[in-house]
């Protein structure tokens, strides 16, 4: 297990990198004011796994494929953008009430939906695997274990700053209730940030 000095410098670098807004952060908020406070909780559950999936996958070489494979990067590239436009059309092709509660299947598409756009990001495996390396050392016990208490670290940061994110969101949504005459305005917002999470990702490039 990496010594405290190492988990302290890794926790102060995870605070910057949650605290700073990002594709996660804009999908958990477009989440809490469309569906409420449940839905954005779910959705950062979601990232989270996608996060420990990203550290296991570094632990053990997989994501070194997306460096030394270019056409398996523009794979995953390309197969996230269409699931965000297809995450896009079935929001706004939705006829169901825009506030009402969650029902149980709409919780659980919102868990697997923060899966999903996670693990198909591909710079967020290049991110893992570009940082986690740094704070793990190879005679301090198994690497993947190490890669997982890392993951967690970053992950309950996470929960702290996204929580602060999601409680917001659902406040707003609450103002939005009122708003009668724009029924589907939610749902719009969140259409608009699946797009523009489809165009961004169109637009990265491995470097």
């Amino acid at each position: 297990m990496p010594d405290f000095s190492t988990l302290m410098l890794f926790a102060a670098a995870a605070l910057v990198l949650t605290a700073t807004p990002g594709p996660d952060m804009l999908l958990i908020a477009s989440r809490s004011i469309s569906q409420g406070r449940a839905a954005g909780f779910l959705t950062y559950a979601g990232i989270a796994l996608g996060t420990y999936c990203h550290a296991l996958a570094a632990a053990f070489g997989l994501s070194q494929l997306f460096i030394t494979v270019p056409a398996a990067f523009e794979t995953v590239r390309w197969a996230g953008c269409c699931y965000l436009l297809y995450l896009a059309y079935k929001t706004i092709r939705s006829e169901g009430i825009a506030f009402e509660p969650a029902t149980t299947l709409k919780r659980l598409s919102g868990r697997r939906m923060g899966l999903a756009t996670n693990l198909l990001n591909p710079k967020m495996a290049l991110f893992v695997m570009a940082l986690f390396p740094q704070f793990v050392n190879a005679s301090a016990g198994s690497l993947t274990m190490q890669m997982l208490i890392l993951a967690s670290i970053l992950n309950g940061i996470g929960l702290v700053v996204n929580g602060a994110v999601i409680f917001l969101g659902s406040t707003i949504r609450s103002k939005l209730q009122s708003a009668s005459r724009f029924p589907k305005l939610p749902q719009y917002i969140l259409a608009t940030v699946f797009t523009g999470l489809a165009c961004r990702l169109a637009l990265q490039s491995r470097n």
